[in-house]
């Protein structure tokens, strides 16, 4: 039997109820006409702060883990993810669903993400008070552009992937041959050779910390459950259209797009000497340093980051009171 049978909507934690209302909500339905935007509600964009902690996930294990534990937390909420990304440094979800239950699901998100931080590295309520950023999603154009947003993480914080090459993020779910993956690893039939349904109550909770039924799903020998299991990869389809539009916003889509303030304040400068003082009093708090002088060039990025951050400068002007130099950083920051 090809593992792909069990990937269909009745395994699925949304209720057909839950979905045919995502489908009004989100306009999928609605007759499309060029240049309009049509409405979307109950839609958000969830991240955490990249540089509030060091790192959430260590190596590949703390990735699978992650990745299940979308679709346990997920299992216990009326929401519908539809893109994701899990970064070293920090997590992006765009769902769909009520805010309260949106916003309880990435705080229980973090919550059992810190409680595994404990356990495996003895790192105590590590994520406690790590900021949680809430975006409201208001019509299709600005959902498509998150969701390529989302997904183009990896890419734009300089690794080497594309977007729907990075192993731990919805991206190779969408506008894919069934049956046909090449990458990353679990889009290949072949890495899974088990399923949730068949695994004993007992099992299913010392491997994944619950009990919940209503987590599925094809499962391959390293415990990953198929991503495709949690995430409602087809609605995102149905708000594209066509691979032409899905790719035209994955090319086209930039940070400043996220925020219609922000695309105002990317054209704005802190006064410099102002810049100046944040950047003292940052490179002190950081690394004990009252000057940028003996810092390395990981040092300097790092405070960089930091800058951008805190204070939404542009990118010109942080590299100039950093002592970087624009066109070889530009693409990190």
């Amino acid at each position: 039997m090809v593992v792909f049978a069990y990937f269909t909507k009745k395994t699925m934690k949304a209720s057909d109820e839950l979905l045919r209302k995502a489908e009004a909500d989100l306009s999928l339905n609605a007759l499309f006409v060029k240049g309009e935007n049509a409405a979307v509600r109950d839609c958000w964009h969830l991240s955490t702060d990249g540089n509030a902690v060091d790192s959430m996930f260590y190596d590949e294990m703390d990735f699978i883990d992650g990745m299940n534990r979308i679709q346990i937390v997920s299992s216990q909420f009326d929401v519908i993810i539809l893109a994701f990304v899990l970064m070293d440094t920090h997590v992006h979800f765009i769902i769909y669903g009520k805010y309260d239950e949106s916003n309880h699901f990435i705080h229980e998100y973090l919550r059992r993400t810190s409680m595994y931080l404990e356990k495996r590295y003895c790192q105590t309520k590590k994520l406690k008070n790590v900021p949680v950023s809430c975006q409201r999603i208001t019509d299709d154009r600005y959902l498509k552009t998150a969701i390529c947003y989302v997904i183009k993480n990896p890419t734009a914080a300089g690794l080497q992937y594309t977007p729907y090459e990075y192993p731990w993020s919805s991206g190779a779910l969408y506008f894919r041959n069934r049956g046909g993956w090449t990458s990353p690893a679990w889009t290949n039939e072949t890495y899974f050779n088990g399923n949730v349904l068949t695994m004993s109550l007992k099992e299913r909770e010392a491997r994944f910390k619950t009990r919940s039924r209503n987590v599925t799903g094809a499962i391959s020998s390293d415990g990953l459950i198929f991503p495709g299991n949690y995430v409602c990869f087809e609605l995102v389809e149905k708000l594209f259209r066509t691979c032409r539009s899905f790719m035209y916003f994955l090319n086209s889509s930039r940070e400043e797009d996220m925020n219609p303030l922000e695309k105002t304040a990317m054209r704005l400068s802190v006064p410099i000497w102002e810049m100046r003082l944040f950047r003292n009093e940052a490179c002190l708090e950081l690394f004990g340093e009252s000057s940028i002088r003996n810092l390395d060039m990981v040092q300097r990025m790092h405070l960089a980051r930091t800058l951008r951050s805190r204070h939404r400068c542009s990118v010109k002007q942080v590299c100039r009171v950093c002592g970087l130099v624009y066109g070889e950083v530009k693409d990190s920051l």
